[in-house]
């Protein structure tokens, strides 16, 4: 499978209280195409929709899949894949870069009661990890590339790996979209500090 024409890449920058999600819009040729920011609370709930604000704010009807920097970003509040999926009709996967044992210990050290409860619910609806092996071409030929972790839903495991392999630049880890977006969250995070 080559990579979508048009993927948004959302990825966050954390402040104490809030954090910013920059959402990237990148063609398949790895050029940025649209750029748009929106926010979310540090620890709340809220950062589902506020992905979803940020898709509708940009109004691109020509993006093909959604891809996330991770499922826990502004320290746990939890991404909800199907929900994303769901309220915009695309293909969505969170991608991670590190081999974990889960989220489940984290949570319960952090959280308890209602707050971990909810946690766990929207952890444990998840899409299970699928390890991504990187392509190794070129000069790279020979030398160790780390996986990459990706959950998907809306697609086929197998086709969400292979989207997105295509969408990592070489000399990069990152694909495109992730790596512009996150560019994007801390300049803008950073560019609105003390406002």
């Amino acid at each position: 499978m080559t990579p979508p024409s048009r993927t948004l890449g959302i990825a966050f920058s954390d402040g104490d209280r809030t954090s910013v999600l920059a959402g990237a819009v990148v063609r398949d040729d790895g050029t940025l195409d649209g750029l748009g920011f929106e926010t979310c609370t540090v620890g709340g709930v809220d950062a589902t929709d506020a992905a979803i604000a940020l898709f509708d704010r940009l109004g691109r009807e020509d993006v093909r899949h959604v891809a996330v920097a991770g499922i826990a970003p502004a320290w746990f509040n939890l991404l909800e894949l199907p929900r994303i999926r769901e309220a915009l009709g695309r293909p969505a996967y969170a991608v991670s870069y590190e081999e974990s044992p889960g989220l489940e210990p984290a949570l319960r050290d952090a959280f308890d009661g209602a707050a971990l409860a909810r946690r766990l619910d929207t952890y444990r609806s998840l899409p299970p990890r699928v390890r991504v092996e990187r392509d190794v071409t070129g000069e790279s030929a020979g030398d160790p590339l780390d996986p990459l972790f990706v959950r998907a839903v809306g697609i086929d495991a197998d086709e969400a790996a292979a989207a997105v392999r295509g969408l990592v630049r070489e000399g990069f880890r990152r694909p495109e979209p992730l790596r512009i977006a996150a560019i994007a969250a801390s300049a803008h995070r950073e560019a609105t500090a003390g406002e």
